[in-house]
Order: C-alpha cells, then structure tokens, then sequence
C-alpha cells in the first residue's frame, strides 16, 4: 500500500476550494494511493485567543504554549477544524474519519528542545500506525489534529508540518504540503519565479538568507527531516489550483519538489 500523506495549514484551510476535497476522494477511491490527511489551524487560534485576551506569541514559526494556550489550541484543532474538514470530505462524497494524536496515543510526543522558551511544543517520539491503519482498513481517510500526548497523560502542541513528517517517516509514505502558492518562490530580476526541485543545501542557504522565513521554515525543515529519515518524496503544491493534487499523486511536475541532493533531477 503506498501512503500520500497530506499537510493543510490552517490559512489554507479556511479557503480551500470544494475541488480540493473532491481531488482528495478521487485520490481514494482510484486505489492508487491512501491519502492521510494531517491539518493545523493557526489563524482560528489565534482569533479565539484574540477573543479570550490570551496573549499568544511566537518564535521561528512557533506558538509559544502555556496550559491556558494549549486547551484553546486542543478545542480549536481537534475540535472545530477536524470536524470541519470531515465534513467537507463527506460533502464531496467520501468517507473521512476524524482523529487527534492524543487518541490512542497516536502521536506520542516529549517536551521540544526550546520548552523553556515555548511551553508545552511538543516533538514526535512514536506514531502509532495501528490507528491510522485500521481507519484506512475500515474504508475511511484519516484526518488527524496533531495535538500530542506522553506516558503521564501531558498534552503537547505539536507543529503541523512536524507532525505530518512524523506520520510520513512511520507510514514511509510521501509528503506533500498544501500551500496557497505554487511552490519556494525566489526573486530573480524583480521577479518571483517558483522553483521546481530545492536541494538540502539549498533550502538551508535559502533559509539564511531569509527567503525562506516565518511558518515556511517548520515546512521546508520538517521535509528535509523526513528525507533523511527515508520518505521517498517531499512536494510543496498549490491547493487552490484544480487538479494540482492528482497531478502531483501522478507523479506530473507541479509545485516544488525537496530533494536531499542535485542527482535527482
């Protein structure tokens, strides 16, 4: 069985077109690839904490996270928008079943190595792919929050890019990221121009010198991990345009392709 695992983020989700749900359950049903679905949220949580006056910040892309963050996080992600997303799947005609990484403890988590600066920001110790698998058995796409959890029971807020790479390396599936644009844009000549494949060596100079900032950074580093940790492919596609993700599941050039080194061209 060959595994698609897909990030949305959150800015994207809230926009996502009907086509892309309608992609994804043709995507399922051909049979070709199992799609798991992997979903973030960050601007609703940051409106509901607007709302609530908790101050929310962030570090390198990501949200610093006490105990009262984290239960606005946990209602927002694996409430609201795991439910939404569901729904739209089932809307277009598929089936998807809804989970966090906390049930059955399926992504068990530890502290990140920054916890003293961002709180309960947890990293992926273990997946647990006996629970995704035996939705994908039952004939569903799993859609999953990536909230964490430990042997004592402590939630974590796990970045939703670190999360699918996670899943992806433990699947040994490949991943694909949702954007709103194309792929890495560069500036050449005044003018945005996307790239078709970035090597390691390139998103690390990218990222230095600042083209690749804010919450791209989780992205093109969580992919660049999970190369090393043998996922066969990693691809940034635009989610707005039709057909982007069945081009991309048949192996047709769209979007950025990340690669470890130059030889795969």
């Amino acid at each position: 069985m060959k595994y698609l695992v897909i990030k949305c983020g959150g800015s994207v989700l809230e926009n996502l077109p009907r086509t892309f749900y309608e992609d994804l359950v043709k995507i399922h049903d051909s049979g070709k690839w199992t799609p798991v679905l992997v979903h973030g949220g960050g601007p609703l949580i940051t409106g509901l904490l607007k709302n609530l006056n908790v101050e929310t910040t962030f570090v390198n892309g990501l949200r610093v996270t006490n105990q009262e963050v984290l239960d606005v996080v946990e209602m927002v992600l694996s409430g609201s928008v795991n439910k939404q997303v569901v729904r739209n799947i089932i809307e277009v005609g598929g089936n998807a079943f809804g989970v966090s990484g906390v049930d059955g403890t399926l992504l068990k988590a530890k502290p990140s190595d920054d916890s003293e600066t961002l709180g309960f920001v947890g990293e992926v110790v273990e997946v647990n792919r006996e629970v995704i698998e035996g939705i994908i058995t039952q004939g569903h796409i799993p859609v999953i929050s990536p909230i964490g959890i430990d042997t004592s029971g402590q939630r974590y807020n796990i970045n939703g890019d670190i999360a699918a790479s996670a899943i992806a390396k433990a699947l040994e599936a490949n991943l694909c990221f949702i954007s709103d644009i194309p792929g890495i844009l560069v500036e050449k000549n005044g003018k945005k121009k996307k790239l078709d494949s970035v090597t390691k060596a390139q998103v690390e100079e990218l990222i230095n010198n600042q083209t690749i900032y804010g919450g791209m950074i989780p992205k093109v580093t969580a992919a660049i991990d999970g190369l090393v940790h043998k996922i066969p492919e990693v691809g940034i596609i635009n989610g707005f345009e039709k057909n982007s993700l069945i081009d991309y599941s048949n192996g047709l050039a769209t979007g950025t392709k990340i690669v470890l080194e130059e030889e795969i061209a």
